[in-house]
């Protein structure tokens, strides 16, 4: 499996949640996996009121952060869009998950 790259769209509270479960099963069975958690809208607040040790993998829309007046965390990635980096992520040949 070490071609495999999953992108985990988690936009809720509930998905962020889900996701991450996602992604550590994931990584567990597939230590070589490139994998994002790309989370959007409520998932965004949720994500900074309960640090995981997986935000590694988290690509935080940065929409969602400035209409919100949030800052991400250092050592989070911030993409412009959660829908553009998700579309460019699938014209690479990233699968697409919906947590």
């Amino acid at each position: 499996m070490e071609n495999l790259r999953l992108i985990i769209h988690a936009p809720t509270a509930g998905a962020l949640e889900r996701g991450r479960r996602n992604l550590a099963n994931l990584l567990k069975q597939a230590p070589t996996a490139q994998v994002e958690l790309v989370i959007n809208a409520g998932a965004v607040a949720a994500a900074l009121d309960t640090p995981s040790p997986l935000d590694s993998h988290l690509r935080i829309c940065r929409n969602t952060l400035e209409a919100n007046l949030f800052t991400a965390p250092d050592g989070v990635s911030v993409v412009a869009a959660a829908v553009l980096h998700i579309a460019q992520r699938q014209a690479e040949g990233w699968a697409y998950m919906r947590a």
